[in-house]
């Protein structure tokens, strides 16, 4: 075996301990969150127990802007050195950012309904969010209509990339439109409590509860990003271009 070889091995067993070790911290974050949301935090004077949902709504929201911010980082990468491999990543956290944002829409609807009476207000915050998660599912749908009809493998062809690049960071658009829409209009949300110019008061257990969920789910979140784009890499690395699998055989 090639010394090269040896390292490379080196490399993915340390690459994937590393993993494991930040699912399990990502774990611990998570049970301590769950404890901390679940019962030393205090229910909200008005909203009440319904307020605990927060412990999942927010981190949800927080963790698919983050996502999103790594599709424009990793397409701005993309673009300017034309690695596949940066392509990938944007591809990853576009999916896991979609994923979240819906989930973030599912419990705001639960929590809206709980508090408000109602699963849906035309709200800025409701509306602007809606269109962050379509304008990614539509950039994952435009990445499989290309590949699709130009037989390119999505996530290993510039083909692909190069437009899905520059729809992704795009959308990111969007992102500061959401966050900031409680602030620039009247809305049924309470304005945010981090990035807002002026900030809410908040009871120091629920700020650590909702900072250890956060960071749960940031951790639980990079881990997923790093599978899925190990996942796509082996995937990409064992099936043969979709042109050379249209080649018939030759025979001798």
């Amino acid at each position: 075996m090639r010394a090269s070889t040896v390292d490379l091995v080196a490399d993915t067993a340390r690459a994937a301990a590393a993993r494991r070790t930040t699912a399990w911290l990502a774990g611990g974050l998570g049970a301590a969150a769950t404890v901390a949301g679940g019962w030393l935090a205090p229910p909200d004077q008005v909203q009440g127990q319904a307020q605990r949902l927060m412990y999942l709504h927010v981190p949800a929201a927080w963790v698919a802007y983050a996502a999103f911010a790594v599709v424009l980082a990793a397409s701005g990468a993309y673009l300017i050195g034309g690695d596949l491999r940066w392509d990938r990543f944007a591809r990853a956290a576009a999916e896991l950012g979609v994923a979240l944002t819906a989930a973030a829409i599912g419990t705001g609807a639960l929590w809206g309904h709980l508090v408000w009476g109602t699963w849906w207000a035309w709200d800025p915050r409701l509306v602007t969010t809606a269109l962050l998660l379509l304008a990614y599912a539509g950039y994952l749908a435009l990445r499989r209509t290309v590949a699709e009809r130009s037989g390119a493998r999505d996530g290993g062809d510039h083909r692909v990339a190069r437009p899905a690049a520059i729809v992704g960071m795009a959308g990111f658009l969007l992102v500061p439109l959401v966050h900031f829409s409680v602030v620039w209009w009247r809305s049924l949300h309470q304005q945010a409590t981090v990035l807002a110019p002026q900030r809410p008061p908040i009871d120091p257990r629920m700020a650590t509860a909702l900072l250890l969920a956060v960071a749960a789910a940031t951790l639980a979140a990079f881990c997923v990003l790093l599978h899925r784009v190990v996942r796509l890499e082996r995937r990409l690395a064992a099936e043969p271009s979709p042109a050379i699998a249209r080649t018939p055989a030759r025979v001798g």
